[in-house]
């Protein structure tokens, strides 16, 4: 074999794939030094807090299924099958927002979510979520998906129409791209620079110092100074232990300052890093360093992060869930599945209420479409959508009425009016 086929064949084998367990699980390590695991990198503080978002806010959107009327407006259909299913309870063990807290973390890490559908003759019935680490796809012969796994003992091998499947970013037919494995070296650096500020703290925030012979030191010597030596005097349990010196050996401790045994720019660094990866502003897990870095602060930020982030991961788990629950009767009565944003607003008053004044102001919102979504008894009359009548088209502005009304006579005759001969 030639030596570039060699090289190919080593590096074919050394390749990182989320399904195969050495990629991620004690296999090869990083340039860092560090192997990277999903508990690994959750134990980062950065990585924790990103998913944690990002999962949390998305789960806890109302996902409504909707019924489209032949007029083009919607209305939440409760009757629906799916609606209990998506809103409420999707298997006997999960709450909705349970599962879809465990969906959207398996994007984030894996870039797929699995769920096994549970149908009663086309209708979904139950979704039970997979793990998405140990789930196979391929094609068969005819060209259709098949999705492959064994759990608690019992081997799985279920076709596309079987399984919900939610592809992350990237996502081809079988499957989206894994965060774990693209963003390794981020996160085996955030992991290297954190135990080594862990082993410094460890050693009392210094070297303990160094030990100065005049001489070569035989291999006994040097035995000696490295087994019991350092073992007695270094550490910050040995902080402060009287040092013996003989035979001409010379202790000089070393100084660090706390910032650089801390690495403070370094570790900064590395939230960053993991912040870019999951496309979540820094200072909306704690890190508040350059927090105005583009828009106008901080409101802008969250913003963004909700048109750029949020609405196209939900958008992917709307499109799939249409996809693969909805039957060729749903489709024909205009069901959809949509993910709620305004629910984003709930926790906002002030936003709450210009969003409602807007609407009512303009008509397309009544009082008791208001009282509803805040769970508020209707009004009598209130289901009448009003508008300003000030606001009149451009081409009639400055124009006269046509059929101006009289002006009303005086109340008091003796008052004499403006203008008038009498």
């Amino acid at each position: 074999m030639k030596l570039w086929q060699k090289a190919v064949a080593k590096l074919q084998r050394r390749s990182l794939d989320i399904k195969d367990p050495r990629g991620w699980n004690g296999g090869d390590s990083t340039p860092a030094g560090e192997t990277v695991t999903p508990s690994s990198v959750l134990g980062l503080s950065a990585a924790w807090a990103c998913v944690n978002l990002i999962a949390g806010t998305i789960a806890t959107l109302p996902l409504m299924v909707y019924r489209t009327n032949k007029d083009g407006s919607r209305a939440v259909a409760k009757d629906h099958p799916l609606y209990r299913i998506l809103h409420d309870s999707p298997n006997n063990d999960q709450t909705a927002v349970d599962y879809l807290e465990f969906m959207q973390s398996s994007l984030e890490f894996w870039g797929n979510s699995y769920s096994r559908i549970i149908r009663s003759g086309e209708k979904p019935v139950s979704l039970l979520p997979i793990r998405p680490d140990i789930v196979s796809v391929t094609r068969d012969d005819r060209g259709r998906l098949r999705y492959r796994w064994s759990e608690d003992g019992q081997y799985f091998d279920l076709g596309d129409e079987q399984v919900l499947h939610v592809r992350g970013f990237g996502g081809g037919p079988l499957g989206g791209l894994s965060t774990l494995t693209f963003a390794r070296s981020s996160f085996a650096l955030a992991q290297a620079t954190d135990r080594a500020a862990r082993e410094t703290f460890s050693n009392g925030m210094r070297p303990s110092g160094q030990f100065v012979f005049k001489e070569w030191l035989t291999k006994d010597q040097r035995d000696l100074v490295e087994q019991r030596l350092a073992e007695r005097y270094m550490g910050a349990m040995n902080a402060g232990r009287p040092y013996i010196a003989e035979g001409g050996l010379e202790y000089k401790s070393i100084s660090i300052n706390p910032e650089d045994a801390q690495m403070l720019e370094t570790r900064g660094f590395s939230v960053d890093e993991v912040c870019r990866f999951f496309g979540v502003p820094p200072f909306m897990i704690g890190h508040t360093e350059k927090s105005t870095s583009w828009g106008s602060g901080l409101a802008e930020q969250v913003l963004g992060f909700q048109k750029f982030n949020l609405r196209r991961r939900c958008k992917r788990i709307e499109q799939a869930m249409e996809k693969r629950l909805l039957t060729p009767a749903d489709r024909a009565a205009g069901i959809i599945i949509e993910m709620n944003m305004d629910g984003l607003l709930r926790g906002d008053s002030a936003a709450r209420a210009a969003y409602y004044g807007a609407g009512l102001d303009k008509g397309w919102l009544n009082i008791n479409q208001v009282c509803a979504m805040e769970n508020l008894p209707p009004v009598d009359g209130g289901d009448v959508n009003r508008v300003q009548m000030q606001n009149v088209p451009l081409t009639e502005s400055g124009k006269e009425d046509p059929d101006p009304k009289p002006s009303p006579a005086p109340a008091n005759p003796k008052l004499r009016v403006v203008g008038s001969d009498k």
